[in-house]
Formats: structure tokens, C-alpha cells, sequence
């Protein structure tokens, strides 16, 4: 696939089997997130890989966060947390790992983060992997966190899902760049202070 096309055409694929990434393609996928712009060479991102009856484990934390949360979750709840990581036979938790540094913020290094990631999920477009970002409550939830062995200063930026798209590929919604992309004039500059 050309570099443009995986650019301009790559959508999010909800409903995903089996196979998941050999492991050809997962080197791929990660080789493409390193390359994610990185202001200092920090590369202030780490992931995790989930699969096969580990996804159990994790929708089991899943269920203890929302129980934590909400001692009286209905069954039906947490049935649901617990079947959120069996969506996928691959989840790739992505997370910021910010650096100290004097010259690049915290603030930087998570985007960096979400460049690493977002170069992941076109890497597996460009290959005919299908992924889906998700977040939700669960990437900010203290329980979910130190279950997955993140330190205080990290933060899960997503889970990834990955695996052999089932079903046609949704067309991307068509959107004009100039509806987004605007020049700027000095003159602006002046207009809105007067």
C-alpha cells in the first residue's frame, strides 16, 4: 500500500477476529510507532501487548475497576467489562512515559505518545490489519493502571485494538482541507486586538 493512501484512506475497524498480527507484521507496527516525532529522541511512550488468556485477565480488571468504582455495579456491567479485551485477539495498551526534561514539556512527550500510536494504527492499515483507538474511563482508572504495572507518572493513552477486519472496510467520511486550513495574515493579528 502507498504511503499516502494508508495516510488519507485508513478508518477505525469495531469488528475484528481472528487472525490476529503475526509477528512479521506486529514488528512492523511497532518499528512504524518509533518513528513518531520525538523532541530530544525521549521516546516518552512504552505499549503492552494482550492476547490470548490474558485478555481474560485483563477484562477482569476491568470488572474489579468498575467494582472499585461502584461497589453495587450491576452483573450485567461488569459482564460487559469483562468481555471489552475478547472484542480483539490483539490489544496493545499504549501509554505515555513522559521524561524529565529542561527543554521538552510533559506536554509534548504526550503527543508524541499519541504519534507513536497513531503511526501503530497506520502501520497495521497499510498491512490490511484491522484497529480500533479506544479510551474510556478505564485509560484513567487507578485500579486499571497499577494492575497494568504503570508508574505514577504514566498514563495509558489507549488500547489498541488489532486484528483481521471482519466485514467491508467503512469509506472514510469525505472532508474538505479547506474547511479546516486557513492563512494567516498579520493584519489578523491586529483586527482582533482592536
Amino acid at each position: 500500500m502507498q504511503a499516502l493512501d494508508a495516510l488519507i484512506n485508513r478508518v477505525s475497524v469495531a469488528r475484528l477476529g481472528e487472525p490476529a498480527p503475526s509477528a512479521q507484521q506486529r514488528e512492523l507496527l511497532f518499528r512504524a510507532a518509533l518513528r513518531a516525532p520525538d523532541h530530544g529522541q525521549l521516546r516518552p511512550w512504552r505499549f503492552l501487548t494482550v492476547e490470548g488468556e490474558a485478555r481474560e485477565a485483563l477484562g477482569e480488571l476491568f470488572a474489579r475497576a468498575q467494582c472499585v468504582r461502584d461497589p453495587q455495579a450491576p452483573a450485567a456491567l461488569l459482564d460487559k467489562a469483562r468481555g471489552m479485551p475478547l472484542r480483539a485477539p490483539l490489544l496493545i495498551v499504549a501509554i505515555a512515559s513522559p521524561k524529565a526534561h529542561p527543554k521538552v514539556p510533559e506536554s509534548e512527550q504526550l503527543l508524541a505518545a499519541g504519534c507513536a500510536a497513531h503511526g501503530l494504527l497506520l502501520a497495521a492499515h497499510a498491512q490490511g490489519i484491522g484497529a480500533i483507538w479506544r479510551t474510556g474511563e478505564l485509560t484513567g482508572d487507578a485500579t486499571v493502571k497499577a494492575g497494568l504495572g504503570l508508574a505514577a507518572h504514566e498514563q495509558i493513552i489507549g488500547f489498541l485494538y488489532l486484528g483481521t477486519p471482519l466485514g467491508e472496510l467503512r469509506t472514510p467520511q469525505a472532508l474538505e482541507p479547506a474547511d479546516f486550513v486557513a492563512a494567516w495574515s498579520s493584519d489578523l493579528g491586529a483586527v482582533a486586538q482592536g
